[in-house]
């Protein structure tokens, strides 16, 4: 396919902003793995994203919006202590895996894109969000020789902000 046939293909409705959105939603995920969910939950509670109809209408109900706002200020207290297992231990990652492609999966929806293309980004996105958080968290406490959590709360900061700036692109 040449360059004018992929630019035509990608003008004749393939919603790549979605996608590009699901992809980091799943970084979000890798790098809080209940940021996300707690996110899209809240923004479809709010009507910044449209879920109704869907498989994924739930999300905006406050239940759901409880629960993962809970979870996600759990896991911020939980990531401060010293005996926080490693994101990128198999439990951990296997949770940002599964909250980011059901993250991505919503915008997806949200966006008119196919959602198990928004869900396999959105699981990539999370294993380099998780991947690549760790190595930045690491290399920047080495090198600015301060303890863990003066980075770790910066980080919490950043997936928030991440997220509610990814999901008001819709």
């Amino acid at each position: 396919m040449d360059r004018m046939a992929l630019v035509a293909f990608v003008s004749q409705g393939i919603p790549t902003l979605a996608l590009v959105l699901a992809f980091g939603i799943g970084v979000v995920a890798g790098l809080r793995s209940m940021t996300a969910p707690a996110v899209i939950a809240w923004a479809a509670h709010l009507g910044w994203i449209n879920l109704a109809g869907s498989h994924f209408a739930f999300m905006g109900s406050p239940w759901t919006v409880g629960i993962f706002t809970v979870g996600a200020l759990g896991e911020f207290v939980a990531d401060l202590l010293p005996n926080a297992p490693a994101r990128t231990a198999a439990a951990g990652l296997t949770a940002r895996i599964v909250t980011g492609s059901l993250s991505a999966a919503c915008l997806g929806v949200a966006g008119s894109a196919s959602p198990w293309a928004a869900a396999l980004l959105g699981a990539v996105g999370a294993l380099a969000g998780a991947f690549g958080g760790y190595q930045v968290r690491v290399g920047l406490v080495r090198a600015l020789k301060v303890p863990d959590f003066a980075i770790a709360i910066p980080e919490d900061l950043v997936a928030i902000g991440l997220g509610l700036l990814l999901t008001s692109r819709l």
